[in-house]
């Protein structure tokens, strides 16, 4: 079996609504097959690619997400915010992207965000007189605000993919986020400034105090897990071990979280755990597949001869990036698109901290648009929206996301600035 077939049976599988896992892994054990190589090798070239320290942070940080779904932590931000800036214009869409950023340090999942805090504050938004669209849209564009700001899954697997540090792509990822933040605010304020009728409650002292000590237990959740990954004291790994713990340990003191949920809780981690690792066990065997081929080279050697223009190649890796985005679930784009990629960027002088990052955002964008963009089916399912209202309510908010996906791009100390900051 050629390199070739092997490709056209995958992009086949693929069409076929095959599940990515085994659109990789069938014809990638042809292959093997075909050149006599033995199961048991097959097998361990797969599992070697998920027996990485690296990875236990994976799971951990999706058991860190589903407690604080739990235990209603988004519940509790969402009040916060509310009680500081409800009396401005276009209050709740500002609400919208500050309990986004709360949530982003407890759960680096779009999709996660999307169904937990989209569940509370698309109702909410639509009930004060905001236009279901605009309410949708802003949810589906703040999502892409929690796998950008660490802790990020999508840059846990991209770091072990690609074998650079967690810990420097997690710093890298941290201005980015905070510019998204600013430019879907930008956005808000420019849509809302002519709406009066947008303001909710006025600002009250006693609200404010009421709401942060319901909520002073998630306001330090950064504090545990990002602080003690940037200062040094843990790991990636070990952080998402700590935050895990000390989410345990709010939703009982919030008495949220009950220990017949946790059954339930763990359930839930280990399913979606093991759907990422089958993701990344099959992309393991095809990317040694790749590598034994020498088909990164054979790309890269075309692409230099192409263009030796870095700003060349970066646009043209942001348009596969966003149509990979578009179609295939962001772990399986990743793990397909890095091993290929990644060697030519760095021919070109392209950092793979600075790479890493445009690959996640690119990716998180990619779910936002059609065909495939999961936060779209996401929103649709708890709202009860047709798909197509959900795509136009998003389709605004692409605009300012796109402005921040240049400046990632291309102006590389907008990433590189905190790393190298932190001596990471």
């Amino acid at each position: 079996m050629s390199v070739l077939a092997l490709m056209i049976a995958i992009v086949v599988a693929i069409v076929l609504r095959v599940p990515i896992a085994f659109a990789l892994l069938g014809p990638s054990l042809l292959y093997m097959w075909s050149h006599d190589m033995s199961l048991g090798f097959a097998m361990r070239a797969a599992t070697g690619g998920v027996n990485s320290w690296p990875l236990l942070a994976v799971p951990l940080f999706i058991l860190v997400g589903f407690l604080a779904t739990r235990a209603g932590i988004a519940e509790r931000m969402f009040a916060l915010v509310l009680a500081l800036i409800g009396r401005r214009r276009g209050s709740l869409g500002y609400v919208n992207i500050g309990v986004s950023l709360g949530f982003s340090w407890m759960n680096g999942s779009a999709l996660a965000d999307a169904a937990g805090v989209g569940s509370i504050e698309v109702p909410q938004m639509i009930k004060h007189g905001y236009p279901r669209k605009f309410a949708v849209g802003i949810t589906g564009a703040s999502s892409v605000i929690g796998p950008m700001m660490p802790p990020s899954i999508p840059a846990v697997v991209y770091a072990s993919v690609a074998l650079v540090s967690t810990s420097a792509l997690f710093a890298a990822s941290v201005v980015p986020a905070l510019l998204i933040c600013l430019a879907l605010a930008a956005y808000v304020f420019v849509w809302a400034r002519h709406r009066e009728d947008l303001r909710n409650q006025a600002f009250s002292w006693r609200e404010v105090r009421r709401t942060s000590l319901a909520g002073v237990g998630a306001l330090l959740t950064p504090i545990v897990i990002l602080g003690g990954i940037l200062n040094g004291l843990f790991t990636p790994t070990e952080a998402a071990a700590v935050g895990a713990v000390y989410m345990l340990l709010l939703g009982f003191a919030y008495r949220t979280l009950r220990l017949r949920d946790l059954p339930r809780v763990f359930a839930d981690t280990a399913v979606t755990t093991a759907s990422i690792m089958i993701i990344l066990a099959a992309s393991s065997l095809f990317g040694w597949i790749m590598a034994r081929e020498q088909v990164p080279t054979e790309i890269a050697t075309a692409v230099l001869e192409l263009t030796d223009s870095k700003v060349v190649f970066l646009l043209l890796v942001n348009v596969l990036l966003l149509f990979l985005g578009a179609i295939i679930e962001p772990t399986s784009a990743l793990v397909i698109a890095v091993p290929v990629l990644l060697p030519v960027a760095m021919q070109l002088g392209v950092d793979p901290v600075h790479f890493g990052v445009i690959v996640v955002l690119n990716l998180m964008i990619g779910l936002l648009t059609p065909p495939i963009g999961g936060v779209l089916f996401v929103l649709s399912s708890v709202t009860k929206m047709p798909v197509s209202t959900v795509f136009s309510g998003v389709a605004p908010f692409l605009v300012p996301l796109g402005v921040i996906l240049m400046i990632v791009t291309f102006v590389p100390d907008v990433v590189l600035w905190l790393p190298n900051q932190l001596g990471l």
